[in-house]
């Protein structure tokens, strides 16, 4: 084998009319001089929240055992795969702070990356940076976003707030500063174009006719691509045929939701573009999301699977009842049930996320590799709002954390997990919300983010 000094830019885009694409990370984008030196190129790595709403039934989310000899419960059952590379966090706290009382719901979501619970005052926002945020400060110098909001709820249509509390605090978990929550964005369609350009303009006529063209994205850069291939390993051709295949094929489920929506009465609670069954629409949310990723457009995303408060009801697994009065189930054994079927298939939802992640190819492993996701609810027992024992799962891929075990803490400040995870990120913070330093979550020094 000769080797070269020559390398792929890792900056490299395909380029057509008014179109241009970023490209996965290519093992010939790594320097020559590392292959030869035998020395791995730093791992890239992310970090990712999935965001549960009103609460968990914790008799059905709680393994019995602690450490490894933990078994899954039928809440987590769809984790199976994944068993040894996760991490049940258990007995974390949220500290009450100084504020008005009530807003539970509004608190729940705002506290879980600031652990700081608003509002000082009903006249202005007043929360605290979110977690996601600060390391987005970092992450972003070598991204084209900084850092991505999704949602599946639009928070112009959810519905209700939490009374006397200002609807930012339960449409967003993520916070660029005190004052200013990010919106998060539902459509699918938007958030294509956000990551890879649309016909350069918002006017949905433009949008309609170039739906009707039935032309994709990659038409425009397709050429480019195919004499990019010519100097391609052959490890490089496939990945980056898997992901253009990969961007065609959401393209295509974003312009069929979109033709059916035009077809359909549209629901309250979609706009235009947004898929009308919701295992469809999480399921392409999660695939873009990987596409982000595998393309390093952004290494931050947040994702909320609902809206505190929610009401949508879930037919499709026999659960008619909507979301929020079902969490007040009183301890009723049937609604209990309904809630934690409710529950266990949302835990379904992102272990499809980790099969995408995992079966997306990056350098010697996959995007599974690399990656810290944490996934969780602001509250514990729905009925209550108890904001003590909050269900937390954490994912650090191959060796990133220490999973297959069940930790179970006393109380512990929820804040300490927020500054070990800022830690093991390469973040040096003394203190987020009422932390009281860093949590012993027993997770390997992450670097390259």
């Amino acid at each position: 084998m000769i080797i070269t000094r020559k390398a792929i830019p890792r900056r490299t885009m395909l380029r057509g009319i008014g179109a241009s694409l970023a490209l996965p990370l290519l093992d010939g984008m790594v320097p020559a001089l590392t292959a030869l030196a035998r020395t791995p190129a730093a791992p890239i790595n992310r970090f990712g929240v999935m965001y549960i709403v009103n609460g968990m039934i914790m008799e059905n989310w709680t393994p019995a055992a602690e450490g490894a000899a933990y078994e899954l419960t039928p809440t987590l059952g769809a984790l199976a795969p994944y068993r040894d590379q996760v991490s049940v966090l258990t007995g974390l706290a949220c500290v009450p702070t100084p504020g008005r009382p009530g807003g539970a719901h509004a608190k729940a979501s705002t506290r879980f990356l600031t652990d700081v619970s608003p509002p000082t005052s009903e006249t202005w926002l007043d929360a605290g940076i979110s977690v996601d945020q600060i390391l987005a400060r970092e992450a972003g110098k070598h991204t084209q976003l900084a850092s991505l909001e999704l949602a599946i709820e639009s928070a112009e249509t959810a519905g209700a707030c939490d009374v006397g509390f200002a609807c930012a605090y339960t449409n967003t978990i993520s916070w660029r500063s005190a004052n200013t929550p990010l919106p998060t964005e539902n459509n699918p369609r938007v958030v294509f174009e956000r990551l890879f350009g649309d016909s350069g303009s918002t006017d949905p006529k433009l949008q309609r006719a170039r739906i009707g063209q039935d032309k994709s994205l990659l038409d425009s850069v397709i050429k480019e691509a195919a004499t990019l291939e010519g100097s391609l390993g052959q490890g490089d051709r496939t990945k980056l045929v898997e992901y253009l295949d990969a961007i065609r094929d959401v393209e295509r489920r974003i312009q069929r939701a979109e033709e059916q929506s035009g077809r359909e009465l549209p629901l309250v609670d979609h706009p235009a573009g947004v898929p009308a069954s919701f295992d469809d629409h999480v399921k392409l949310m999660c695939d873009l999301q990987v596409l982000a990723y595998q393309a390093d457009l952004t290494r931050v995303i947040t994702f909320m699977i609902g809206r505190e408060f929610s009401g949508r009801s879930y037919p499709e697994i026999g659960v008619s009842d909507a979301h929020h009065p079902l969490s007040h189930h009183q301890y009723d054994p049937e609604k209990m049930a309904l809630m934690a079927r409710l529950n266990a298939y949302h835990v379904s939802l992102f272990a499809y996320y980790l099969d995408r992640l995992g079966a997306t190819q990056e350098g010697d492993g996959t995007l599974l590799d690399h990656v810290l996701l944490m996934y969780g609810a602001g509250m514990s027992d729905s009925n209550s709002h108890d904001p003590r024992n909050l269900p937390i799962l954490l994912f650090g891929g191959s060796g990133l954390i220490t999973g297959g075990r069940h930790a179970r803490y006393a109380a512990d400040p929820a804040a300490n997990l927020l500054v070990s995870v800022m830690h093991k990120l390469g973040i040096d913070v003394e203190q987020v919300g009422t932390s009281q330093g860093a949590l012993n979550i027993d997770l390997d020094t992450l670097s390259g983010i």
